[in-house]
């Protein structure tokens, strides 16, 4: 299945970032995120999958956007059959806004071979391959930087966090500082987050706090492909919300991991920048075409691939390839 598909999961992130990248600083969210959901639907159609979107933008009533119970592919007798994961647009505010870190993001498996989150909030910890196995969300804040920082081989004032930029991190913030690391804000975009601190080179060492759910398990697929690790608590902010939980069989106690959230051993990882970020380049239009920026992964056929495509959109479109 990973060897079938990695290829053309590219190519549903790549169109959604290129439909979405028209509305780039424009202020109208719901434009970018239609835009994006309606390319990626498109291509989705055309594989040759018989696939169930299981995290998505809202429950089966809710089309147009990608919604949870959807099928998609060309359903034939030899299709593979998959679990889907999506984001057309992660970070729609900060793409109406022109702002950094905003991608388009899939995930596939085998069938249950990703957990389908309720869309609440989770409590998050994700680290690079070198401390999977080393920290522990229920340990204190200065214990976690400290099994990191003895993880990556250097101090603690060394590290840098990612934290989302919410009124709800404000002791979280303040406990990072304490224990002498630093603290990078972002308004949105968790997954892309979870990814750079996942991946040397990026400056960014961890990601820590409360973000959605369902983001969660799209970041847990890509930790599981890249031997990194993910672990989350799933948060019940009200009676409503608790008893969503109880119906799922998930629980508000217990600390879910990498494989809890990504049991599948056959999964494909791919997003694609809209606009630049840590890890990514955003969408560069030029004359009659634009150039994106990738990376997907498999889990068991162990490949991480970062591409660089130019897309000639204008049939009379001519360019000069260059790095």
């Amino acid at each position: 299945m990973e060897r079938a598909l990695v290829l053309d999961t590219v190519r549903v992130t790549e169109q959604a970032a290129l439909a979405a990248s028209r509305w780039i600083g424009k202020g109208d969210k719901n434009a970018v995120d239609a835009a994006g959901t309606d390319a990626m639907r498109s291509v989705l159609n055309e594989l040759d999958i018989d696939g169930t979107v299981v995290i998505g933008e809202g429950e089966m009533d809710e089309a147009p956007m990608l919604y949870i119970g959807e099928n998609l592919g060309q359903k034939t007798k030899h299709s593979h059959k998959v679990d889907i994961a999506v984001d057309p647009v992660e970070g729609t505010s900060a793409a109406a806004k022109g702002l950094p870190n905003v991608i388009a993001v899939i995930a596939m498996s085998e069938k249950g071979g990703l957990l389908h989150a309720p869309d609440v909030y989770m409590d998050k910890l994700v680290v690079p391959p070198p401390a999977a196995g080393q920290v522990n969300l229920d340990w204190p804040v200065e214990a976690n930087l400290k099994a990191l920082a003895m993880s990556l081989q250097r101090s603690v004032e060394d590290l840098l966090i990612v934290v989302l930029d919410r009124e709800r991190h404000i002791p979280l913030i303040q406990q990072i500082r304490s224990a002498g690391a630093r603290v990078k804000l972002i308004n949105a975009g968790d997954v892309i987050a979870g990814l750079a601190a996942a991946i040397r080179g990026t400056g960014v060492h961890a990601l820590m706090g409360w973000g959605g759910a369902p983001e969660g398990v799209v970041t847990a697929a890509a930790m599981k492909c890249l031997g990194a690790e993910f672990q989350g608590r799933f948060i019940a902010e009200n009676d409503e919300q608790r008893e969503r939980l109880k119906l799922m069989g998930v629980s508000t106690e217990k600390i879910y991991k990498t494989g809890d959230l990504a049991p599948g051993d056959h999964i494909v990882f791919s997003a694609t920048g809209i606009t630049d970020g840590d890890l990514l380049q955003g969408v560069r239009p030029f004359g009659g075409g634009a150039r994106t920026h990738s990376i997907v992964m498999g889990h068991s056929t162990r490949v991480v691939r970062f591409i660089d495509s130019i897309h000639l959109q204008d049939s009379k479109a001519r360019v000069v390839v260059r790095v």
